[in-house]
Protein backbone atom coordinates (compact mmCIF):
# COMPACT_ATOMS: atom_id res chain seq x y z
CA UNK A 1 0.00 0.00 0.00
CA UNK A 2 1.18 3.62 -0.78
CA UNK A 3 -0.57 6.55 -0.12
CA UNK A 4 -0.42 9.03 -3.36
CA UNK A 5 -1.58 12.32 -1.51
CA UNK A 6 -4.05 13.98 0.26
CA UNK A 7 -7.68 13.63 -1.45
CA UNK A 8 -10.11 16.49 0.98
CA UNK A 9 -10.94 17.09 3.87
CA UNK A 10 -14.21 17.36 5.32
CA UNK A 11 -16.39 19.91 7.88
CA UNK A 12 -19.20 19.91 9.52
CA UNK A 13 -21.28 23.00 9.67
CA UNK A 14 -24.94 24.28 11.19
CA UNK A 15 -24.79 27.04 8.79
CA UNK A 16 -24.07 25.57 5.25
CA UNK A 17 -24.66 29.20 3.62
CA UNK A 18 -22.18 30.89 5.49
CA UNK A 19 -19.43 28.31 5.32
CA UNK A 20 -20.08 27.91 1.63
CA UNK A 21 -19.92 31.81 1.67
CA UNK A 22 -16.47 31.67 3.21
CA UNK A 23 -14.85 29.27 1.15
CA UNK A 24 -16.01 30.36 -2.13
CA UNK A 25 -16.74 34.39 -1.62
CA UNK A 26 -13.54 34.99 0.22
CA UNK A 27 -11.01 31.59 -0.27
CA UNK A 28 -11.98 31.41 -4.24
CA UNK A 29 -12.58 27.64 -3.89
CA UNK A 30 -15.65 26.87 -6.41
CA UNK A 31 -18.97 24.31 -6.11
CA UNK A 32 -18.91 21.33 -7.93
CA UNK A 33 -20.54 18.17 -8.57
CA UNK A 34 -21.82 16.39 -5.25
CA UNK A 35 -23.28 12.66 -5.19
CA UNK A 36 -27.08 12.39 -4.02
CA UNK A 37 -25.55 11.27 -0.37
CA UNK A 38 -29.09 12.07 1.85
CA UNK A 39 -27.84 14.57 3.50
CA UNK A 40 -26.78 18.41 2.98
CA UNK A 41 -24.12 19.53 2.00
CA UNK A 42 -21.12 20.96 -0.50
CA UNK A 43 -18.31 19.67 -2.36
CA UNK A 44 -15.87 22.60 -3.40
CA UNK A 45 -13.17 22.01 -5.79
CA UNK A 46 -10.00 23.78 -6.19
CA UNK A 47 -7.69 23.20 -9.35
CA UNK A 48 -10.41 20.74 -10.63
CA UNK A 49 -10.51 18.32 -7.57
CA UNK A 50 -12.72 18.01 -4.75
CA UNK A 51 -10.62 19.12 -1.98
CA UNK A 52 -13.34 20.27 0.58
CA UNK A 53 -16.55 18.16 1.83
CA UNK A 54 -19.29 20.29 3.97
CA UNK A 55 -21.40 18.38 5.80
CA UNK A 56 -24.56 20.24 7.48
CA UNK A 57 -27.51 18.88 9.69
CA UNK A 58 -24.96 16.98 12.00
CA UNK A 59 -24.34 18.07 15.59
CA UNK A 60 -21.16 19.65 15.90
CA UNK A 61 -18.52 18.25 18.09
CA UNK A 62 -17.85 20.52 21.27
CA UNK A 63 -14.57 21.14 20.66
CA UNK A 64 -15.20 22.79 16.53
CA UNK A 65 -11.12 21.53 15.78
CA UNK A 66 -11.60 17.76 18.28
CA UNK A 67 -8.42 16.05 16.98
CA UNK A 68 -7.49 17.77 13.57
CA UNK A 69 -6.05 21.24 14.57
CA UNK A 70 -5.95 22.83 11.34
CA UNK A 71 -6.34 22.38 7.33
CA UNK A 72 -3.85 23.85 5.17
CA UNK A 73 -4.32 25.13 1.17
CA UNK A 74 -1.41 26.48 -0.80
CA UNK A 75 -2.56 30.20 -2.01
CA UNK A 76 -1.29 32.72 -4.32
CA UNK A 77 -1.97 36.57 -4.08
CA UNK A 78 -1.38 37.77 -0.44
CA UNK A 79 -2.32 41.33 -0.80
CA UNK A 80 -5.61 40.45 -2.36
CA UNK A 81 -6.41 37.69 0.31
CA UNK A 82 -5.88 39.71 3.17
CA UNK A 83 -8.14 42.60 1.81
CA UNK A 84 -10.83 39.82 1.05
CA UNK A 85 -9.96 38.64 4.93
CA UNK A 86 -10.24 42.29 5.97
CA UNK A 87 -13.25 43.26 3.88
CA UNK A 88 -15.04 40.24 4.95
CA UNK A 89 -14.26 41.09 8.87
CA UNK A 90 -12.38 37.75 9.64
CA UNK A 91 -9.24 37.63 12.02
CA UNK A 92 -6.09 36.31 10.94
CA UNK A 93 -2.87 36.08 11.79
CA UNK A 94 0.13 36.53 9.06
CA UNK A 95 3.49 34.61 10.25
CA UNK A 96 6.72 34.42 8.26
CA UNK A 97 8.13 30.52 8.52
CA UNK A 98 11.64 31.02 9.77
CA UNK A 99 14.13 29.11 7.23
CA UNK A 100 11.49 28.64 4.04
CA UNK A 101 10.52 32.28 3.92
CA UNK A 102 6.96 31.11 3.45
CA UNK A 103 4.31 33.17 4.57
CA UNK A 104 1.86 31.19 6.66
CA UNK A 105 -1.94 32.45 6.89
CA UNK A 106 -4.32 31.25 9.71
CA UNK A 107 -7.87 32.21 10.76
CA UNK A 108 -11.27 30.18 11.30
CA UNK A 109 -14.06 29.22 9.43
CA UNK A 110 -17.56 30.08 10.57
CA UNK A 111 -18.29 26.70 12.11
CA UNK A 112 -14.75 27.21 13.75
CA UNK A 113 -12.39 25.39 12.04
CA UNK A 114 -9.10 26.62 11.65
CA UNK A 115 -7.34 27.17 7.98
CA UNK A 116 -3.96 27.80 6.88
CA UNK A 117 -3.04 29.46 3.78
CA UNK A 118 0.60 28.98 2.47
CA UNK A 119 1.83 31.51 0.09
CA UNK A 120 5.12 31.29 -1.93
CA UNK A 121 8.36 33.21 0.06
CA UNK A 122 8.51 35.51 -3.07
CA UNK A 123 5.20 36.85 -2.93
CA UNK A 124 5.11 40.79 -0.70
CA UNK A 125 2.53 40.48 2.71
CA UNK A 126 1.24 44.20 1.14
CA UNK A 127 -0.66 46.43 3.65
CA UNK A 128 -1.66 43.57 5.96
Amino acid sequence: MAIDGMNHFTVLTHDLEATKGFYIGVLGLQEGFRPALGFPGAWLYAGGQPVLHIIAGRALPPDPRGVLDHMAFSASDLPATTAKLKAAGINYDLRRQNQSGTWQLFCFDPSGARVELDFDSTESAGAT
